[in-house]
């Protein structure tokens, strides 16, 4: 059974530009991992300062390979200046 994550990042209103790029960064290498079925990043129509990723993973190693890679600590440390909170994760699973 895979493995969804969902990871909300809420920028400050005058670093959305910014966050967008550096969150956009994040598609092309982690869509490479061994175990990513879907990563995707979503903005919210309704509130521009509203990111979320929406990712689907095949096994929970392939999530914890993922959280050790280069590419995700520096997103983590980049956009702590940039966000008005700290970022919202979610691991689902399907429910039947």
């Amino acid at each position: 059974m895979s493995i969804h994550i969902i990871a909300r990042f809420t920028a400050r209103p005058d670093t959305i530009d910014a966050l967008r790029t550096l969150l956009l960064g994040m598609l092309a290498p982690t869509r490479q991992e061994e175990g990513c079925i879907r990563y995707e990043l979503l903005n919210n129509t309704a509130d521009a300062t509203d990111f979320t990723f929406v990712e689907e993973w095949a096994s929970q190693a392939a999530i914890d390979a993922h959280m050790q890679t280069p590419h995700l600590k520096a997103v983590l440390v980049d956009s702590a200046p940039l966000v008005a909170c700290p970022v919202d994760v979610r691991f689902l699973t399907a429910a039947a």
